[in-house]
């Protein structure tokens, strides 16, 4: 049994971990998830426990648990960022999965600056730029003032040091002080209160560990050059006085803050899939109003306007073509490079681009609504979400800063009690670089960077993930569930053949669409279609009827036409011979539709229509198998229909005149078998399965039902989309295990580094200078291997 409770005093993932971690121990609990997001816990349990058991665990801690109904007053918790629903903020490590904030600040968790999110406002120069020259100056500044504290400390290393001829090093060890103020409390100021914020709210981060390394050395050079009297001998230099750590401050701290300067700049090419499909939309378009085109802004258009699309012009919305054919290059939203040719009644998508001819098109939908906005929608809320597989480097991290925190202790006992002359200086030393080349940011961005290049390298191919945990998963399918019509035929039936039987043909042919233009069924609008295209004139009809699932009836120069399926006849008491029966059975047989017509009760000729299976369907079938997943196709077709066009395919298997819920419960039977199921389909009948699937793929083409319960959507709506979203599936998530593997590798090995481990061996031993460099880096690498992504070539 499942029951969901409210939990108060949640602000992060780590009090998420906790509180579902301290549930998990009670007896009889079988799991617990909390959202963060909704502020609730759903416990899964054997047996009922009651609520008071859950109070008891969580009661010395910051978090309550209350019925899912109770209303109760939040805790108030120690002042974070101010959050909201619009905030257009986020932490670039996801630290607490999509959440927003209103205004620009440092995460709670990780320290890090909090990452604007694109908009059309600030697609060209965003707050990135911003913070990006911020930083840029407070570097210069930091630099300036590095340089001399570097060299007058350096200097000591040169034989008869020419500056101590101008002054004692006293007075040079004051100027050092001097010099490294604007360094400390101007440049890198911003780290000292992340670290002192992150102790306050026991959420150890990075900046902890930098503002412990840093501080410690400043302070204590600080303390030494105050109070040189209560320092033993073995701090002191040949010269007598103490030794000095502003150089090691300064230099960290700079290589620190150049660190994240790289940082940003990489970071804003993370989200440049965004930026660029917000750059597909125009500002303006030209409206046609009583014959006078007005040129209006793009958020004056309403739906029913008649626009004006000139060569080379980006379509303003999504909408119909009136008036008018062209080119349209549909590549930014569709990944296909080959231009479409549309004509009358075609459908276009705004950010696409015009060829060479004017034409009229009706706006259909604005805003909001357009097939660009809901992909720009959908890349932003899948590069906030998770993949699973971060729950490993979050179960690290959390162990992280504490672990480096301890091992830097017992450096520096160790180096105190076992270490040469001076000990305490050696001690201290490598204490501060044990703290300062630990890199949790380059775990925590392992999983992110690749999400975040590889969700919007999807857009740019036509492959919209609205998760992670999709792309994610979609690497583990090894079963394919797809629909016919729609998904694997065009979804448009046409007209194949109409075979006359003593019937003049194009009288035929007049008859079925003229009869047939009152219809709204998708064949009926087939053969209208069959007819305009040959050019033959319609005829006035009387006393239409439409006869629900049988077909259409209707009185044509006084006599009655009947046009519809073997059912129809039946009804009407119209026998067939069998050598009409035959042909008709043969022709099903091949994967087409039969439709009979009568003409004053007279078997007159017969109708094939077809559905196409779409180009792409074929090679993509087959990549798929080579992959080694299944392929099965559940159909509401007829059964020789669908096993005709299964035989076409090559598929693994065919299952024929299918209701949604047996979609979706053969989808239910494949998982419990312990397959990884996904599911592709276009229809509102699909939608059950496409949401119970472990991956959803809807086709781009379909409803938006459909496409609301997928997990992935396919902009161009074919099969090979399916390709492509396995294919940047297993890239994403080897660039994710290439990341994880670094930032692991580098804290293995850095850290025992930096504690000397070498030393008793080959007698090395790394600066704390050193260490900032390797610490700045790694984070710096791990965005970089991220950025790979977007170089990816798939066909």
């Amino acid at each position: 049994m499942k029951h969901t409770y409210q939990v108060t005093g949640l602000s992060c993932n780590g009090c998420k971990s906790h509180v579902e971690e301290s549930l998990s121990k009670i007896p009889h609990v079988d799991d617990v998830e909390v959202s963060l997001k909704e502020g609730k816990v759903e416990i899964e349990m054997s047996e009922h426990i009651p609520l008071s058991s859950f109070q008891n665990v969580l009661a010395d801690s910051q978090y309550d648990i209350y019925p899912e109904d109770h209303k109760v007053e939040e805790k108030k918790l120690a002042p974070l960022p101010s959050i909201g629903a619009g905030g257009v903020y986020y932490c670039p490590m996801h630290c607490e999965g999509d959440k927003t904030y209103a205004k620009p600040g440092h995460c709670p968790v990780c320290g890090m600056d909090l990452v604007p999110e694109v908009s059309s406002e600030n697609a060209n120069e965003s707050e990135e730029d911003k913070s990006y020259q911020d930083l840029l100056r407070k570097f210069r500044v930091a630099t300036a003032f590095t340089i001399p504290i570097f060299i007058i400390a350096m200097s000591e290393m040169i034989p008869g040091n020419p500056l101590f001829e101008w002054m004692p090093v006293m007075y040079w060890n004051w100027v050092q002080l001097i010099l490294s103020i604007p360094v400390v409390f101007y440049a890198t100021w911003m780290f000292f209160q992340r670290a002192y914020a992150s102790i306050r709210s026991g959420m150890y981060n990075m900046f902890t560990l930098i503002g412990i390394g840093a501080g410690v050395a400043w302070l204590f050079s600080l303390f030494g050059l105050l109070f040189p009297q209560v320092f033993p001998d073995h701090f002191r230099t040949a010269s007598g006085s103490i030794h000095m750590y502003f150089e090691s401050a300064a230099v960290i701290l700079t290589l620190v803050l150049l660190g994240q300067l790289l940082e940003v700049r990489a970071h804003r090419k993370t989200n440049s899939a965004v930026k660029q499909l917000l750059q597909l939309a125009p500002n303006k378009a030209i409206k046609v109003e009583q014959g006078k085109e007005l040129e209006i802004s793009i958020d004056q258009i309403r739906v029913g306007d008649i626009l004006r699309v000139k060569p080379g012009d980006k379509i303003p919305v999504d909408g119909e073509i009136i008036e008018g054919e062209s080119i349209i290059d549909e590549s930014m939203i569709t990944g296909e490079s080959v231009p479409v040719h549309k004509t009358m009644k075609d459908h276009v998508s705004a950010g696409t681009v015009n060829g060479k001819q004017s034409f009229l098109m009706k706006a259909n939908k604005v805003g909001a609504d357009t097939l660009l906005a809901q992909i720009i929608g959908m890349v932003k809320q899948a590069s906030r979400s998770r993949a699973p597989i971060q729950k490993l480097a979050d179960k690290i991290s959390s162990y992280f800063v504490p672990a480096v925190v301890a091992v830097s202790i017992i450096t520096f006992l160790v180096w105190l009690v076992f270490g040469p002359e001076p000990s305490m200086v050696y001690a201290l030393v490598n204490a501060i670089a044990v703290l300062i080349i630990a890199c949790p940011c380059a775990l925590g961005l392992a999983t992110p960077m690749s999400v975040m290049v590889g969700v919007g390298k999807g857009a740019e191919l036509g492959v919209l993930i609205k998760e992670a945990a999709s792309l994610e998963k979609m690497n583990q399918v090894n079963t394919l569930i797809i629909d016919k019509t729609g998904t694997v035929t065009e979804g448009k039936p046409s007209v194949e053949q109409v075979i006359a039987f003593d019937f003049d043909q194009e009288k035929l042919i007049s008859l079925m669409a003229s009869v047939n233009q009152q219809s709204e069924h998708p064949l009926a609008e087939a053969t209208v279609r069959y007819a305009n295209e040959k050019e033959i004139e319609l005829i006035r009809i009387d006393n239409f009827e439409s006869i629900t699932g049988q077909g259409v009836k209707a009185n044509v120069e006084g006599a009655e036409v009947l046009i519809g399926n073997k059912r129809l006849f039946e009804n009407q008491g119209v026998n067939f011979t069998n050598e009409i029966n035959e042909l008709a059975m043969k022709q099903q047989e091949l994967g087409k539709t039969v439709s009979y017509l009568v003409f004053n009760s007279k078997l007159v000729g017969l109708i094939i229509l077809s559905d196409q299976i779409k180009n792409t369907s074929r090679q993509a079938i087959q990549e798929l198998k080579e992959k080694g997943i299944k392929i099965i196709m559940m159909t509401g077709d007829n059964a020789l229909t669908a096993q005709a066009v299964a035989d076409d395919l090559e598929l693994d298997e065919v299952v024929a005149e299918c209701l949604p819920e047996d979609k979706m419960n053969r989808v239910a039977k494949l998982k419990e078998a312990g397959r990884v199921v996904a599911m592709a389909g276009d229809g509102i009948n699909d939608a059950p399965a496409l949401a119970l699937a472990d991956v959803g793929i809807a086709m781009g083409t379909g409803t938006d039902v459909a496409i609301e319960s997928a997990a992935i959507t396919l902009v161009k709506g074919d099969l090979h989309g399916i390709v492509k979203a396995k294919a940047l599936s297993e890239s994403v998530m080897s660039n994710i295990k290439q990341n994880l593997f670094f930032a692991l590798a580098y804290n293995g090995l850095g850290v025992p580094l930096a504690a000397g481990a070498l030393y008793p061996f080959f007698g090395i031993l790394l600066s704390p200078m050193i260490a900032a460099v390797a610490m700045s880096f790694s984070s710096v690498s791990v965005i970089t291997n991220a950025l790979r992504l977007r170089t990816l070539k798939i066909s």
